[in-house]
């Protein structure tokens, strides 16, 4: 099964919009919290959700 990137940003851009707290650079923590705060079932698309938002957060802390 194929992956869509447009699934990936989507989600996790909702998840970092309804859910900014529960995410850092860390990317074992974000994916305990992709695996909680969705129905994904995909381990595969898990991982990618949440390095997906470990990148996003990881740009987003000032150097």
């Amino acid at each position: 099964m194929a992956i869509k990137p447009a699934y990936v940003k989507k989600t996790g851009n909702l998840l970092l919009e309804r859910y900014p707290d529960a995410f850092t650079t860390d990317f074992e923590q974000n994916k305990e919290s992709v695996a909680k705060l969705t129905n994904v079932e995909s381990k595969g698309v898990r991982n990618r959700i949440a390095g997906y938002v470990t990148r996003k957060k990881a740009a987003q802390v000032p150097a």
